[in-house]
């Protein structure tokens, strides 16, 4: 056995030494903070095939969603260099660029095609025109539902539902006795996860985070409206304890066949379609729901990959960036586990390609994409830029505040009307000390 394991190590110098590995005296090893969401997860199983091609070995840190964003915050503004790259969206990137915290990438190689990127992911994922995080894969939120469900109840899905028909499928779907609920949302604490839910929802219900002046909007009609529809919904219809369920938690109960509906990312698709669903056969897709007002309450964004600017291994991580979110990765991903699996969202050719557009979600994924507008969310002018967010630094904290009193009146902790008091007061607070007003 010592001679096999010695033998073994000799074989790894051998190919570290042929490909540069120990150029510096050390083997060349970067380190990679990312979520715990499906994609990531299978990223990680073809990191081996990178390592074979480049000498570079890669070290994981996965994360759920709201600890990654507590963790690379920390580490970006802290200069704490623990991460050579990190996974960050649509939140972070213009602002981290504009500080200099991002190395960026505009010398990415001409076979990486740049220009592929879809215009909507470059975009939100630039400053000054300038690419500072590359797309794993993009998003917006559309409804999944389960169609045999739905035709027990005796209804169709429209292509463009409204709330309220999305309220009353849901009513006619729950079946408590077999522990199935009409509609699983989001309403898990934290900025990104129902926060994200909420704020997109809200748009369609015609309210907004900030009028042109910067006060808070929590004092209004249109987000009493927004909260208590969500409360009032997820209480009748929904699953209990569903003011801790995130986006992994309701993927698992649709998965399990417990949800009637689920209104989340796009990119959930090629799961509640594949192997590890007990429904995968009977389900259906349509666009976020709106409310007659001209927005829909669907968002945008993209999980992408990142340098901090003070790497010391800022060529071996664009290196990485650059197999991870190729073409040529698309295409490693759909030889081995087809095509419905490759990452969505970010590539302008993977809806240009028939194979890829034959997948029975892609056009309603791209559609929703399409349609979520950054610059132009609100119903009523709003000053940011943003769908489920606004574009400030402040945000981040503000938003995962108030997410916070949300779950609690989720939770049945305090009344919808206090929960958005007190938001009022946490987002006025901020942003009078911040110096916006």
């Amino acid at each position: 056995m010592k001679l096999r394991n010695a033998l073994g190590a000799a074989s790894a110098i051998a190919l570290m030494t042929a490909t540069g590995a120990f150029a510096d005296g050390h083997a060349k090893t970067i380190t990679i903070a990312t979520v715990n969401n499906g994609d990531m997860i299978r990223m990680q199983g073809y990191t081996d095939k990178f390592t074979e091609e480049s000498g570079i070995a890669v070290e994981w840190v996965t994360l759920e969603e709201n600890v990654l964003r507590q963790r690379v915050t920390t580490d970006i503004t802290t200069k704490g260099g623990q991460f050579d790259i990190m996974t960050i969206g649509m939140y972070e990137t213009p602002i981290w660029g504009a500080n200099g915290w991002l190395v960026a990438l505009d010398d990415l190689s001409a076979e990486y095609d740049a220009g592929d990127i879809l215009p909507a992911m470059a975009g939100g994922l630039s400053h000054d025109g300038t690419l500072y995080a590359a797309p794993f894969y993009g998003e917006s939120s559309m409804i999944m539902y389960r169609t045999d469900l739905m035709a027990k109840a005796g209804l169709e899905m429209p292509d463009a539902p409204s709330w309220s028909f999305i309220a009353k499928a849901a009513r006619a779907m729950t079946d408590r006795d077999n522990e199935i609920n009409g509609v699983c949302l989001r309403g898990k604490a934290g900025w990104g996860e129902g926060g994200a839910f909420i704020t997109a929802m809200s748009n369609s219900f015609g309210a907004r985070w900030f009028d042109a002046d910067w006060n808070a909007q929590f004092d209004t009609r249109e987000w009493s409206d927004t909260l208590n529809f969500f409360k009032n919904m997820m209480d009748d219809s929904g699953p209990s304890g569903y003011a801790t369920n995130g986006f992994n938690e309701n993927l698992s109960l649709f998965n399990q066949g417990k949800c009637g509906m689920w209104i989340d990312a796009t990119v959930a698709a090629s799961f509640v379609t594949g192997k590890d669903s007990t429904v995968a056969d009977s389900v259906g897709f349509a666009l976020a729901p709106d409310n007659g007002l001209g927005k829909r309450s669907n968002w945008l964004w993209a999980w992408a990959l990142a340098v901090p600017a003070g790497t010391e291994k800022e060529a071996e991580a664009k290196q990485f960036i650059e197999w991870a979110t190729s073409k040529d990765y698309i295409e490693l991903v759909a030889a081995n586990e087809g095509w419905a699996n490759v990452p969505p969202g970010a590539r302008t050719s993977l809806y240009e390609n028939p194979e890829y557009t034959s997948v029975p979600f892609a056009k309603m994924t791209l559609d929703s994409i399409l349609s979520a507008n950054p610059n132009d969310s609100t119903v009523d002018p709003s000053p940011y830029v943003g769908v489920q967010f606004a574009a400030i630094p402040e945000f981040a904290g503000i938003a995962s505040e108030v997410s916070q009193e949300f779950s609690a009146a989720y939770a049945g902790q305090q009344t919808v009307e206090e929960a958005l008091a007190k938001a009022q007061a946490i987002t006025n607070e901020a942003m009078e000390a911040a110096g916006y007003k």
